[in-house]
């Protein structure tokens, strides 16, 4: 079956069908949450909640993409949660790097060791940096920088305008910018400025 014949059976009920979309997005849908939260355990509740949200609302779906009607669930509950843990004191940077497992996919079978480490501490350190973004500037990363979605398909997601998308990313960027760079200190020695060397 294709996606949409498995939405139509979900639709009417065939939970089979609905456990097959799970199947189909669920690493997607958990990648997303995790990068938004900024936590595995977190990330799994907003995932599992999500995929509850979107059984219960799948009566509302009317066709087109299935993906960005989902994900627009997802970062939504993502909002809810991030809302609910009231800024919570964020991780500090040492505990970032030291989970930096949760964000990485697969080891490239080609890299060393030591890549291997210095591509765990970068992708903690850059989660650390996407926690200090808002929410709303943690979704556009996540979903453009990160998942590579389009700015249209990002737009869909979210349900903001074209521009939203291109202003907010615009800033979380520079924002992103700023972090890293006040925190050279950081990261792994190939990636700063040869300024900070020589300093």
């Amino acid at each position: 079956m294709d996606e949409s014949q498995l939405v139509s059976a979900a639709k009417s009920g065939d939970l089979p069908a609905f456990n097959q979309l799970v199947l189909n997005h669920q690493t997607l849908a958990y990648n997303v949450a995790y990068r938004i939260v900024g936590d595995p355990d977190l990330a799994a509740d907003a995932t599992q909640d999500s995929f509850i949200k979107a059984y219960k609302a799948l009566h509302t779906f009317h066709g087109g993409a299935f993906k960005p009607w989902l994900l627009r669930i997802v970062t939504n509950t993502c909002y809810d949660y991030l809302r609910a843990r009231k800024r919570k004191p964020t991780n500090s940077l040492d505990d970032a790097i030291e989970s930096g497992d949760h964000q990485l996919r697969f080891r490239d079978s080609s890299e060393g060791p030591e890549d291997y480490v210095e591509r765990r501490e970068l992708n903690g350190i850059i989660q650390w940096a996407v926690e200090q973004l808002s929410a709303h500037q943690r979704a556009v990363v996540v979903l453009v920088d990160i998942e590579g979605f389009s700015y249209e398909e990002t737009a869909a997601i979210l349900a903001v305008s074209l521009g939203t998308v291109k202003s907010r990313l615009s800033r979380a960027r520079a924002k992103l910018r700023d972090i890293l760079q006040a925190h050279q200190e950081l990261l792994p020695a190939r990636y700063r400025s040869p300024i900070t060397e020589h300093a």
